[in-house]
């Protein structure tokens, strides 16, 4: 069990994709993330308490046992990369066209996410009740489902 406190705080985590674009419509995509966060919290030892895909973004509350930076370059890192070789399997140009950004004259590489990350710590179980109900709600206020589906693993 986690008590969460000022000396073991746990983070609310905000990620968007590149120009807000809406990359997370689909089941596959959704699918290859969720794999892809499930990967990275065995190979880097999260604890992720809660999580929403949303269409333009992600949210996440995982423990405080790594640097929120450390955590975001785990989970968007692996998502990213298996979240592209996929739309390239897939032959989706368009696609990748929407996330392909220069890095020198006439070298592309692509960018599932910006790079301006939020982080909220947490250092009370009230406050990461409240994030854990706003991630459960965010797709019902948004009309994405009519009720909340909650899946523990």
């Amino acid at each position: 069990m986690v008590k969460i406190s000022r000396d073991n705080p746990c983070y609310y985590l905000t990620s968007v994709a590149k120009d807000r674009l809406p990359v997370f419509q689909t089941d596959k995509i959704k699918e290859i993330v969720c794999r892809a966060f499930d990967e990275a919290r065995n190979s880097a030892e999260l604890l992720i308490f809660a999580y929403v895909i949303m269409p333009d973004h992600i949210h996440i509350v995982t423990d405080g046992s790594r640097k929120p930076s450390d955590v975001l370059r785990f989970l968007n890192g692996i998502s990213a990369r298996r979240a592209i070789d996929y739309l390239k399997a897939k032959g989706f140009q368009g696609s990748l066209d929407k996330l392909r950004q220069e890095v020198k004259p006439r070298q592309y590489k692509h960018s599932l996410w910006e790079h301006h990350p939020d982080a909220f710590l947490l250092t009370s179980e009230a406050t990461f009740m409240q994030k854990v109900n706003y991630i459960h709600q965010n797709p019902v206020r948004a009309g994405l489902v009519r009720e909340q589906k909650i899946i523990y693993i």
